[in-house]
């Protein structure tokens, strides 16, 4: 892989997603700034002395103005698998919103390359959900950008209960023959591999347009450098914690909205 040497910027900040990505950066060596929800500094934690941040809401296209420039990626992790119709948190607000936001403010700042980590579709995911991230990965395509495609399945944090369902299909995915077929793409994956594969997509001269999956996050993270994650990021939660922090058979997509209509 062809490294870039100028920083990568990654929404959600402050959040489940967004800090461990920002966290497998770092360790690769790259210059790091974030994307924190006005109000959520508190939660960077370690991360605040490590990274420059700095407050937008992804909701909001003129907090987003020139937060982008002088980046060579932006990594976006906003989004949920939780939709709330009665507060507003439409599927298409959630997840189609905030990156088409995200976008056009990598258009206007002059960043090329846009990862998105979109989901899979698989038959415990709502396919709202999976109609909205399709929306988003469309529009990036249709503005122009250099987009990479990350289609995460469920995410969970090592050495934490989860139900045998899961276990088992975890399993199941990770062996050689079946890594390469649907339960490959499907079964859920550990934090710090995705984490660490986009890390090595964000970083890479990855080829554009590309669509990465789950086995090809383990085969990035092979073929990669051993990381050591130079912050420790707390995964338990507290009952202070956004419901969006820190899920474990979901997707854990940081920020929601506001709670005014759209």
């Amino acid at each position: 892989m062809v490294r870039k040497s100028r920083g990568i910027l990654v929404t959600g900040g402050g959040t489940f997603l967004g800090d461990n990505v920002a966290a497998a950066l770092l360790a690769e060596g790259s210059k790091v700034s974030m994307l924190v929800r006005p109000g959520g500094e508190d939660k960077l934690g370690p991360l605040a002395q490590q990274t420059r941040w700095s407050t937008a809401d992804v909701w909001s296209p003129a907090s987003l103005r020139g937060k982008a420039r002088n980046h060579s990626a932006v990594v976006h992790t906003v989004g949920s698998l939780i939709a709330d119709p009665s507060r507003g948190l439409s599927f298409e607000r959630l997840n189609f919103v905030s990156a088409r936001n995200v976008a056009n403010m990598c258009v206007s700042d002059g960043v090329e390359r846009m990862i998105l980590i979109s989901g899979v579709s698989a038959p415990w995911v709502s396919p709202a959900y999976i109609r909205s991230k399709r929306e988003a990965e469309s529009y990036l395509n249709r503005i122009g950008l250099k987009a990479l495609i990350v289609r995460a399945p469920l995410l969970y944090i090592p050495g934490q209960r989860r139900p045998l369902f899961y276990r088992a299909i975890s399993f199941l995915g990770a062996l050689p023959l079946l890594s390469w077929l649907y339960p490959g793409r499907i079964a859920p994956i550990p934090i710090d591999i995705l984490a660490r594969g986009v890390a090595l997509i964000a970083i890479s001269e990855a080829k554009i347009g590309q669509i990465y999956y789950a086995r090809d996050l383990r085969r990035l993270v092979r073929q990669g450098t051993e990381l050591s994650l130079p912050v420790r990021l707390d995964s338990r939660a507290t009952e202070d914690d956004s419901p969006f922090d820190s899920l474990d058979e979901e997707l854990p997509f940081g920020w929601s909205p506001a709670d005014e209509k759209p």
